[in-house]
């Protein structure tokens, strides 16, 4: 390697200090650029105009003629925005969830040759959640999956009947459900007892 002479090494101490001062610069306005999408993106959730998995009542629907073993279904719950899925579980529990990561809002897929702990997982940041609970097992997520609350009728089919919030239970997100769409029933079925 061949010396450089003092003034190349003034030169580029001066080009790394501009490159510095100009990251620097950058880094905070990326900084402040994200930080006031989050308050801004909160707010609008808070405040009810952006739209939150499981808020609304909805209609049950029907989601398969018959779900076998170890095998899950994708559909849209309770709105048509709303992506959701529902697995049968190898012991036959039918659960269902929301497919919308809590960490970024990425799609989360069914690894049915996975054991449930970490049967459900986001692609984009490595998040882990478990597919009998909803729960995180890994990765960035912050929060639970929101629950999609599934029945199966006498012949079979599996049916959406309602959904819970991340960390809400199932009869709680029923129950918030049923008060808003029929109150005199949510009275009869017990759930005035819970607010």
């Amino acid at each position: 390697m061949s010396e450089r002479t003092p003034e190349e090494q003034d030169a580029l101490v001066d080009r790394i200090s501009a490159d510095s001062l100009t990251t620097r610069r950058d880094y905070l306005r990326i900084v402040a650029t994200v930080s006031g999408g989050l308050a801004v993106g909160s707010t609008l959730v808070s405040a009810g105009v952006l739209h939150r998995h499981g808020d609304g009542a909805a209609d049950p629907l029907k989601v398969a003629d018959l779900l076998p073993k170890g095998r899950a279904v994708t559909f849209n719950y309770p709105g048509e925005e709303d992506r959701a899925m529902a697995i049968r579980l190898d012991d036959g529990t039918l659960v269902g969830y929301s497919t919308v990561c809590t960490h970024l809002a990425c799609g989360v897929l069914w690894r049915d040759d996975h054991a449930e702990e970490d049967g459900l997982y986001c692609p984009c940041h490595e998040g882990v959640f478990n597919a009998r609970t909803g729960e995180v097992t890994a990765g960035p997520p912050p929060r639970p999956l929101p629950k999609v609350i599934m029945v199966e009728d006498a012949v079979g089919a599996v049916w959406a009947v309602g959904t819970a919030r991340s960390g809400e239970s199932e009869e709680a997100g029923l129950c918030r459900g049923l008060v808003s769409r029929n109150p005199g029933l949510a009275d009869r079925a017990g759930c005035g007892r819970q607010r």
